[in-house]
């Protein structure tokens, strides 16, 4: 999280991940209540979730990153969120190979983005962290997907005594929620923990500090 203190480029940042965490949750919410585990469900909760996670992260950064390398990443970041999520939407038919394909796809690309801004801001910014943190969590969350076989059944016996089948589908939107809820309350205690934290009075400027973009 933020560090004891912080300068006022971080302090403006505050609301960025607060605003991130809203699609997490609601899509966490969604999944965890709703009986249906179907590839259809996952296609479109993951498109609605990276579109809006993308456009936020775009605007975000543009509102508080200043023009260099961290927001070009970030823009990176969120096209590429926004392109995944509208296939996403435009074929949720397309089956649980594709959307393991797809999520895993952009879990990657995004992940390592996210973890490169937070490599290279860790001395800079007090959000690097939770970049770090996103970024590795979104990374891992890519490698749970790509390892899940397409056709993996598993019947059983609940404990209420219906035989039941644990399928690729159940088990990768599933991992979504969980994915998402994770999300959802690290970058909810990120924001606040950057809102509350002291701010050095030897800074004051209204964004972040970024090099030119290479």
């Amino acid at each position: 999280m933020a560090t004891s203190e912080i300068s006022r480029h971080d302090a403006a940042y505050w609301y960025v991940p607060i605003v991130r965490a809203v699609p997490a949750a609601v899509i966490a919410i969604i999944i965890t209540f709703s009986p249906d585990h179907s590839p259809t469900l996952g296609f479109l909760a993951f498109g609605g979730f990276a579109v809006i996670s993308g456009l936020i992260v775009a605007a975000g950064s543009y509102r508080t990153l200043e023009a260099g390398v961290t927001r070009t990443v970030f823009f990176a970041q969120s096209i590429i969120s926004v392109l995944a999520g509208i296939v996403a939407l435009l074929w949720p038919g397309a089956g649980i190979g594709f959307l393991l394909f797809l999520v895993s796809a952009w879990a990657a690309l995004t992940g390592f983005l996210e973890l490169y801004a937070g490599l290279r801001s860790r001395r800079k910014s007090a959000s690097s962290r939770d970049w770090l943190f996103i970024g590795g969590l979104t990374a891992l969350f890519a490698v749970v997907v790509l390892l899940l076989p397409p056709d993996y059944a598993h019947q059983y016996t609940g404990p209420d005594g219906v035989d039941r089948v644990l399928t690729t589908s159940i088990i990768m939107v599933g991992a979504l929620g969980a994915y998402a809820a994770i999300v959802a309350v690290y970058l909810v205690i990120g924001g606040l923990s950057l809102k509350w934290a002291p701010v050095a009075s030897s800074t004051a400027a209204p964004v972040l500090q970024d090099g030119p973009a290479s």
